[in-house]
């Protein structure tokens, strides 16, 4: 990973063969919003929320990666991500979806603003889902 920050704003530069999600949650940002990303990923899941669970899509070749957004939050002591990509297949067709889990093929570019003055929260949810509290921090 090689990245830059200044004030509440971080660049990103993901390399060939470093998993997506778990280096994003190891920048340990409690309150942020994925601005941007692209690059490319293979081997990727992408879920789709069917009301009690994700049905999960995998697609092992490379896709491009056409757009990125999320943001981080916190979960009791833990830090979690939610993101959203769609991509790219070599034919042009474009999936997309709640990114599981992605390996990153070649580069992966992605913008990050740390908030400030703003927290984070979820809370589980009786639809299975953690839902979304901000609050001023």
């Amino acid at each position: 990973m090689i990245k830059a920050s200044h004030e509440q704003q971080l660049a990103v530069r993901l390399e060939d063969g470093e998993e997506l999600i778990s280096l994003l949650l190891a920048l340990g940002i409690d309150s942020g919003i994925i601005l941007n990303g692209v690059g490319m990923l293979r081997e990727l899941e992408l879920g789709y929320w069917n009301g009690k669970s994700y049905d999960i899509k995998r697609i092992d070749e490379p896709v491009e990666l056409l757009s990125l957004q999320g943001n981080f939050a916190r979960k009791g002591e833990e830090c979690v991500l939610h993101c959203h990509s769609t991509v790219a297949k070599q034919s042009g067709v474009t999936l997309g979806g709640h990114v599981i889990r992605a390996i990153v093929n070649n580069t992966a570019e992605i913008f990050i603003h740390k908030l400030s003055g703003i927290a984070l929260r979820r809370k589980m949810e009786r639809t299975g889902l953690a839902g979304l509290y901000p609050q001023k921090s």
